[in-house]
């Protein structure tokens, strides 16, 4: 967990990055139960395998991992994997709605986290990479490390 201007990071999906060609993201509101917001604020989050839908004008997220709190009665708690729906504006909604249908692009959340005291998520516009694009992105990172190595050793 870091802290940049007011932002505390609770969960970061790097692998997305690895995995998708980022085009654009929107930061969204998340509806959330009490024990959940518990859970978030502990940093019990894994957002791996999630991912967003539309459906009705609405954008839920899906597959995202927020584990039950631990002190809280089972009678109380939530279900780890449920389906929670993020606040974005009607524009906002029907640009995403536009871009995903017209153009077969995904939505993935990058990252969780608190600004004011809210729970925000970062969902992006994504296109699945191919596999030499991977190999490449690691080809590109593996050169930059030698070119600082070097640098360094000077």
């Amino acid at each position: 967990m870091s802290e940049n201007n007011g932002y505390k990071i609770i969960s970061d999906n790097r692998q997305a990055r690895f995995q998708y060609e980022i085009l654009e993201t929107f930061e969204a509101g998340i509806q959330l139960l009490g024990t959940e917001v518990k859970s978030v604020r502990a940093g019990k989050v894994n957002l791996k395998d999630g991912f967003a839908l539309l459906r009705n004008g609405e954008v839920l997220l899906m597959n995202v991992h927020i584990s039950p709190h631990h002190t809280t009665s089972q009678i109380f708690n939530h279900d780890p994997r449920r389906t929670r729906k993020l606040l974005l504006r009607k524009e906002e909604i029907r640009k995403l709605l536009g871009k995903v249908e017209q153009q077969g692009l995904t939505l993935v959340p990058l990252k969780l986290y608190l600004k004011r005291g809210w729970v925000k998520v970062d969902i992006a516009l994504a296109r699945g990479k191919k596999l030499h694009d991977k190999r490449d992105d690691i080809r590109k990172r593996q050169d930059q490390r030698d070119m600082q190595r070097a640098l360094k050793q000077r």
